[in-house]
């Protein structure tokens, strides 16, 4: 027995080989997993197929683990990261009951369904341009949550200047070097949640450069990114006025860049910090 499926042990073995020779690090655990996603034999059968094909095992299996959570994800659309932990982590430090937080490129919703859950009393928006991921989102917050469009584009008028902290994992990668993703991403993510232009930095810089106006006075912007790409991430929230602050996690290999909108305009501000 393997999940919902009646295998002899001779089968299960047999699965996890296939597993395994197809790069699956957790053969056992992915044939645990597509073993409960399976309603038989026959589609246990074509889930490894696809799986030993390169479709992520997420996708197939329809949910994620994220923070403690099993969020909800479908053919197409983001795979939330473990490493995007650390940015979860960073902004509930910043929170409490009753602050507005804007998860702007939610994908599946999985930072906003993780702050949710971790600080009471939230008012939470998440924001993606993406119709598959909002819907998928929609599945994981309130529906009436999750609006669709273009960055801060959607969102109620009522919130600007209001907004405690918003939290944006935009696309990073830039364009030339999607072709060099595993192919769990590459070929089975839908490329706006992926492509973050020449440099990795189109979408970012325009989350950063229209923060001020959302943000409450002492407000922050936290920004997940890659190592290559800081330097830059950095260069933009200081050209928007905040103050910098970078959080590394080597483990997860996280990386979160925050900026903080002083509570004058003109104050001077704090050090950067790495």
């Amino acid at each position: 027995m393997i999940g919902s499926v009646d295998l002899a042990a001779s089968d299960v073995e047999r699965l996890v080989a296939r597993l395994r020779a197809a790069g699956c690090v957790f053969a056992e655990e992915e044939a645990a997993l597509l073993g409960e996603a399976a309603a038989d034999a026959e589609h246990l059968e074509a889930l490894t197929r696809r799986r030993e094909a390169g479709d992520p095992l997420e996708q197939l299996v329809g949910w994620v683990e994220f923070c403690g959570l099993r969020l909800a994800v479908a053919p197409g659309v983001f795979v939330p990261r473990q490493r995007t932990a650390l940015l979860v982590d960073e902004a509930a430090a910043l929170l409490r009951a009753g602050d507005v937080v804007v998860d702007l490129g939610c994908g599946v919703g999985a930072i906003a369904a993780a702050l949710r859950a971790r600080v009471e009393g939230l008012e939470v928006y998440a924001v993606d341009v993406d119709p598959d991921a909002v819907a998928v989102a929609r599945r994981n917050l309130p529906p009436d949550r999750v609006l669709e469009g273009d960055l801060y584009a959607p969102l109620p008028a009522r919130l600007r200047g209001e907004v405690a902290v918003v939290v944006a994992n935009a696309p990073y990668v830039p364009t030339a070097a999607i072709a060099e993703m595993p192919r769990e991403a590459r070929d089975h993510e839908h490329r706006v949640a992926l492509d973050g232009g020449a440099d990795g930095l189109v979408v970012q810089r325009r989350v950063v450069a229209e923060a001020r106006r959302w943000l409450r006075p002492g407000g922050h912007v936290l920004v997940e990114t890659g190592r290559t790409q800081l330097d830059g991430t950095a260069a933009a929230l200081r050209a928007a006025g905040l103050a910098v602050r970078v959080v590394t996690d080597e483990e997860s290999g996280g990386v979160v860049a925050r900026g903080t909108a002083y509570p004058i305009d003109g104050m001077p501000g704090p050090s950067d910090t790495a």
